[in-house]
């Protein structure tokens, strides 16, 4: 990567004065690079965007053309209809039959037959004709009005992009311009310097003849005590010395700018291409799938009453049109697009002798009133903008509501009547009124007007904030108020991990990913083998990257493929595989000894490793366990988490081995209690099936009347909290519940039990708190046999 040779190639060179200029030229030449980059970037994605727009114009194009053709066929073949029944109808008028009918009032079954068959055709005349009305003057109208919306809703949102873009380019030009100033600015300080050192020499040297001359005036006291040559060279060191701490001045406070503008661009891009990007697509869509959805849903309405026999084949294109998504059609094409829209490198500040922001006297004072001035301006800005924001939700709920009114229902047209005119005038009192439909369009195109001004308002506001929140970070931290920045955990070992997230034996990120599947994932068909969604994949990794946890609440917000992917993509980055390579052909021989040879590679790793595998496999071993919903056995998830967790070091056959490594991933997922170790023989966190008390076997039955340990045990129901008997336990580890009805407790904390809820939970107490206790976290203690519970089971 260019950006990291440039930061390996600065480290190296450093120390050296020599290559000082050299380093500049390289970190300006790098960042000139990266500023056309993201030019070019920025190019392409109007381009996917603008063909997107014509593929949309085209489409709409052939259906219109479609449906005009079908309306011809309609009414070509409704005129025909019409014409037969009339020729047959005027034969019948002048037939002998139809004196008679109109003499006595009766007539032969066949000629009754007869007479049905005739009026069935004008009815399907009728309805043919009405199909053709719909079509020409609802669907394919709605159709051009669609494909008008998308030509100007493209260009509005490509003239709010192209000002972002603008942004974009006068930011990193800023950045640009700064870092040539703070250059300069350095090139002429070591300048001054060397000049300031330069003068010293020769103020040393000339001392030195002073001397010497002093000697030889001991025999010529006549001569002048001081010769002028040396006071010059004091002037002129002094000279020298002030534009030395002139220009050292004006380097630090040039470095300062470039610092500060370095993270508000880095800002700034990351919300570009992480928030703002999909947000303009949104923009580019609104309004795009609902409309279809109501066009289509206007067809389909005709076709299912025109003919019911054919709703088996209406049926999937009903499904297809419920399917319309923008959000998903946004991600498709994100995804399909993933180099043009994914964001660039951050851009970074290479220091010279690991220099950075200076907090020091004269610039501190400074710094800490652009401290205060951007938390104040923050404030108020943050205040602001949310108001817009507010606004803006508003505003597109009531366009969503526009969008989707129900009018797609053309039954009404359907009625059959003995007068044609009376059809047309019901038509024309619903679907097809056109003021109705221009009034509702006038309101559309209004509240469309008010929502961008508001979107660009909204997007100017957030850029501002953005900017001035990376810079009030960078002086927050500077001035010694902010937090160390966390090292990514994507790309550490699993120690390293532990050590960051203060200890923890299980890294954060597995810990939580895990316990989200535990919860609404265990039956999710092809989990870890359906790909999630990659935008919803990086904000979900980003968040942990930045220490927050944003599975952290119990609601099922997150799509449970992209958690999957999370935890997959975390071991993949790890920097040391969890199985290490050293010890690859070992686990490979172990394809016949099985579990019993496996269980002797494994005790030999790290204790911080063991536990994590501990972990991870007892939680592949209870996902499998529901196979039957979530199609993944151990075979299954063997493939998916192989290549991850065992990775086939180079000159080996990827071919050739692949199968191998999926054997031994497959049997430590069966046989994981056999070869891992347990809790009593290394202490640590294990898995628990039930991560949660909203489980039916995990229910309290302290708290609720009639409970799954009342079946098992065949004991009375407990009445009252007197009646309960209580078992002493002592806690083994420290516990933090994960939810408001677990205790969290620390370890040798007392603990009072009441009974066992399931296999892996207690009812118990802890300081005056009742709730779930794990099983696996204490010691129980009472073990008396009027309980109810051997010692077998209370051991479990």
């Amino acid at each position: 990567m260019p950006g990291l040779s440039l930061l390996i190639y600065n480290n190296h060179f450093s120390t050296s004065p020599t290559l000082t200029l050299q380093n500049i030229n390289l970190q300006s030449n790098w960042q000139q690079f990266e500023g056309k980059h993201i030019r070019n970037q920025l190019v392409e994605q109007f381009k996917c965007l603008e063909q997107q727009s014509e593929s949309r114009i085209q489409l709409l194009q052939d259906l219109q053309d479609f449906f005009r053709r079908k309306a011809e066929i309609q009414l070509e073949y409704s005129r025909s209809l019409e014409k037969l029944a009339e020729r047959f109808s005027n034969k019948i008028r002048s037939s002998r039959e139809h004196h008679q009918f109109k003499k006595d009032q009766h007539l032969l079954s066949s000629v009754n037959c007869w007479y049905l068959v005739l009026n069935q055709t004008r009815r399907e005349s009728r309805d043919h004709a009405t199909l053709n009305d719909i079509y020409t003057n609802n669907v394919i109208v709605r159709l051009a009005q669609i494909s008008e919306d998308v030509i100007r809703l493209f260009k509005k949102s490509k003239d709010i992009g192209i000002q972002m873009h603008e942004e974009l380019v006068k930011v990193t030009n800023e950045l640009y311009t700064v870092m040539k100033t703070y250059h300069m600015y350095h090139t002429e300080s070591i300048s001054a310097e060397s000049k300031l050192k330069d003068a010293e020499k020769q103020e040393e040297k000339q001392f030195s003849k002073s001397g010497d001359l002093n000697v030889h005036l001991l025999r010529h006291e006549d001569r002048p005590q001081r010769r002028s040559s040396i006071r010059k060279i004091e002037k002129m060191k002094e000279k020298r010395q002030a534009k030395y701490s002139e220009n050292k001045l004006k380097c630090t406070k040039a470095r300062n700018d470039y610092l500060l503008n370095l993270a508000a661009t880095n800002a700034v891009v990351a919300k570009y291409y992480i928030h703002d990007v999909s947000d303009m697509i949104d923009c580019c869509d609104l309004g795009y799938h609902a409309s279809l959805a109501r066009t289509f849903r206007t067809y389909l309405s005709a076709e299912y009453n025109l003919e019911t026999s054919r709703h088996e084949g209406l049926d999937i294109m009903e499904n297809a049109v419920d399917n319309l998504d923008s959000r998903s059609d946004k991600h498709k094409i994100m995804d399909m697009h993933n180099q043009v829209f994914c964001p660039p490198m951050r851009f970074e500040y290479l220091p010279h002798m690991g220099d950075e922001v200076s907090a020091q006297q004269p610039v501190q004072t400074e710094l800490l009133m652009r401290y205060h001035q951007l938390q104040s301006r923050l404030a108020t800005l943050k205040i602001e903008n949310e108001e817009v924001r507010k606004t803006l939700d508003a505003t597109m709920q009531t366009m969503q509501d526009m969008l989707t009114v129900e009018d797609f229902d053309v039954s009404d047209a359907f009625q059959h009547s003995r007068s044609t005119e009376s059809i047309k005038s019901v038509a024309s009192e619903t679907y097809m009124s056109k003021l109705n439909v221009a009034k509702r369009r006038a309101n559309q195109q209004e509240t469309e007007v008010f929502y961008f001004t508001k979107f660009k308002e909204f997007l100017n506001g957030s850029n501002l904030i953005i900017k001035l929140q990376a810079k009030h970070d960078l002086l927050k931290q500077t001035l010694g108020e902010g937090k160390a920045p966390r090292h990514p955990c994507f790309a550490l070992t699993i120690a390293m991990i532990c050590s960051q997230d203060s200890g923890q034996p299980i890294p954060l990120v597995v810990e939580s990913c895990i316990r989200h599947i535990n919860l609404y994932g265990l039956q999710q068909q092809g989990i870890f083998r359906v790909p999630g969604s990659q935008v919803e994949v990086n904000d979900i990794k980003n968040s942990f990257e930045r220490g927050e946890d944003p599975l952290i609440e119990d609601q099922n917000e997150h799509d449970i493929n992209s958690v999957a992917g999370v935890l997959k993509l975390y071991f993949r980055g790890l920097e040391n595989p969890l199985f290490p390579k050293e010890r690859f052909l070992d686990l490979m021989s172990t394809i016949t000894e099985r579990a019993h040879h496996v269980q002797q590679i494994v005790v030999t790793l790290p204790r911080t490793v063991i536990i994590v595998m501990r972990y991870l496999f007892a939680f592949l071993n209870h996902l499998s366990q529901y196979s039957d919903e979530n199609m993944m056995d151990p075979y299954n998830l063997a493939i998916c988490f192989g290549p991850t967790l065992m990775p086939i070091p180079d000159g080996q056959d990827p071919v050739a081995i692949q199968a191998h490594v999926n054997e031994v991933i497959k049997t430590i997922i069966i046989h994981n209690e056999v070869i891992f170790p347990s809790h009593r023989e290394l202490d640590g966190p294990v898995y628990e099936k039930c991560m949660t008390g909203g489980e039916e076997y995990c229910d309290s039955p302290h708290s609720e009347p009639g409970t799954i340990d009342e079946a098992d045990n065949g004991t009375e129901p407990h009445t009252s909290d007197d009646e309960v008997e209580q078992i002493e336990a002592i806690a083994k580890f420290d516990y933090v519940g994960r939810t408001p009805r677990e205790l969290s407790f620390k370890k040798g904390a007392s603990l009072l039990l009441y009974h066992r809820a399931s296999e892996d939970w207690w009812e118990g107490r802890h300081n005056g708190v009742d709730g779930l206790i794990p099983h696996q976290y204490i010691v129980v203690q009472d073990l008396r046999p009027e309980h109810g519970l051997s010692f077998s089971t209370l051991m479990n």
